[in-house]
């Protein structure tokens, strides 16, 4: 019976596979960008690397934004649950000072691994019979600054091994280079380097809300950490443009206890709305500011579009929002009345403040429009792929096995004559086995400017 089971989940995985395969559109125009023409032939010549100077940092923001390496998610300590996600590294193109005699400064994240391995043969190509020389890691003993990232393991501070400070400038370069997100040519002795948490490198694979986070449903408010599958919450028709009550299908991502990165969105209206920086938010900008008290509905807006040529309505990553967008958010007047009502259902909101902040939880519901209203602000169910049309396109497939499985249900529960609902399935953790793949398979055929980078 188990066996049985089993076929049958797998029959059902290849046929939403299947069906998403030929659903996609042919990657063959891309590959044939690449052929014989003007320049094809041609290498170009190496890149000229330019030196940090002293005090300079790339990228040109602080360390812990999220342009660079983001948020402290906390110090880690040996009897800490996370000291278990530090990774030592034994390469031996590299010097550990290690001056504690511990070890501790070749412990550091898998993220940061990888960077510094790449800086070390940057190194070894750059001066030949030169090795990088890492003099602090992990740090354990509070000799720090109280938010500096070498207690999560997440910076490191390097040297050549021949201590030739003239060598320094470039040794930052090479920092960039290799990928660290955060380079700082901070001290005539050092290079500091740090890279993002995890947490955030898990983020960008997909979006989330936290689980704090108040969805509307028909019989109120409900955190998202308490809905399921099945339940109906407030969101957005594209094809209407009024607000639905929306089945949730699935969730897309769901894992109530991790934590990660999210933006908190703040808008003059006093609503909140916090999401991970790779989640779609459909927004209203204006190419020519008009004054604050001037939130006009969406159908103006599109009007105004058309003739001022004022307004453009997209939808954009969350980390793109900016002070002064608008997003939309249901109408003050509306109250609870989604049919019959002959007043628009969304308004427009302007966007006041953006920031970085550390959460608990991550929930990703998608809805059967593809949209919902989180935190009294509209947002899309998708991130990652720049597109909300696309996105919700792919998700075709799985929509229909939904519509099918549900019809077979109805229909088996009338031939039975019993009025038993189907048992709900056990909560999802982690990411759907369909999300998972489809973003896999976006990433190799989709344009890299249609995805999150």
């Amino acid at each position: 019976m188990r066996v049985r089971v089993l076929s049958q989940r797998l029959c059902q995985r290849l046929c939403l596979l299947l069906a998403l395969c030929a659903a996609l559109p042919s990657p063959l125009p891309l590959a044939a960008a690449c052929g014989p023409g003007r320049g094809a032939g041609r290498r170009r010549g190496p890149r000229k690397l330019t030196p940090l100077v002293f005090k300079q940092h790339v990228p040109n923001v602080s360390e812990n934004t999220l342009a660079a390496s983001g948020l402290t998610e906390g110090r880690v300590a040996r009897d800490d649950k996370h000291f278990q996600d530090l990774v030592p590294n034994y390469n031996p193109d590299i010097i550990f000072k290690d001056e504690e005699g511990t070890g501790a400064d070749r412990l550091m994240t898998q993220r940061c691994k990888e960077k510094l391995n790449t800086l070390a043969i940057s190194v070894m190509n750059q001066w030949p019979g030169v090795r990088l020389r890492v003099t602090e890691g992990w740090d354990e003993e509070n000799i720090h600054a109280t938010d500096s990232l070498h207690y999560e393991g997440r910076a490191v501070d390097v040297t050549t091994s021949d201590r030739d400070r003239s060598k320094y400038g470039m040794l930052a370069r090479l920092a960039v280079e290799a990928g660290f997100d955060w380079v700082y040519y901070e001290s005539r002795s050092h290079i500091h380097c740090s890279v993002k948490s995890e947490s955030s490198q898990a983020a960008r694979s997909g979006g989330c809300f936290p689980g704090r986070s108040v969805v509307r449903t028909p019989d109120g408010p409900r955190p998202l950490s308490e809905l399921r599958v099945g339940d109906s919450v407030l969101a957005r028709d594209a094809s209407t443009g009024g607000l639905v009550f929306s089945e949730v299908l699935m969730f897309i991502d769901r894992d109530p206890e991790e934590r990660r990165q999210f933006l908190r969105v703040r808008t003059a209206g006093n609503r909140t709305l916090t999401l991970t920086p790779t989640h779609l938010v459909p927004v209203v900008r204006q190419r020519q500011r008009q004054r604050p008290e001037d939130t006009n509905r969406v159908e103006d807006a599109v009007k105004d579009a058309a003739t001022k040529d004022d307004v453009e309505v997209v939808t954009e990553f969350a980390e793109r929002v900016r002070p002064g967008d608008r997003v939309l958010v249901p109408g003050a007047t509306r109250h609870d009345r989604l049919e019959g009502d002959d007043r628009d259902d969304a308004v427009l909101d302007a966007v006041v403040d953006v920031q970085l902040v550390l959460e608990r939880g991550v929930f990703a519901p998608l809805t059967r429009a593809g949209t919902v209203v989180v935190d009294d602000v509209v947002a899309s169910c998708y991130a990652v792929v720049d597109s909300q049309r696309l996105a919700h396109w792919a998700f075709g497939p799985l929509r229909v096995w939904f519509n099918l499985k549900e019809a077979v249900q109805r229909l088996g529960r009338a031939m039975a004559l019993s009025g038993k609902a189907a048992k709900p399935p056990p909560p999802q953790q982690g990411i759907h086995w369909y999300a998972d793949a489809l973003y896999s398979l976006a990433r190799t055929t989709l344009p890299s400017s249609w995805l999150h980078q």
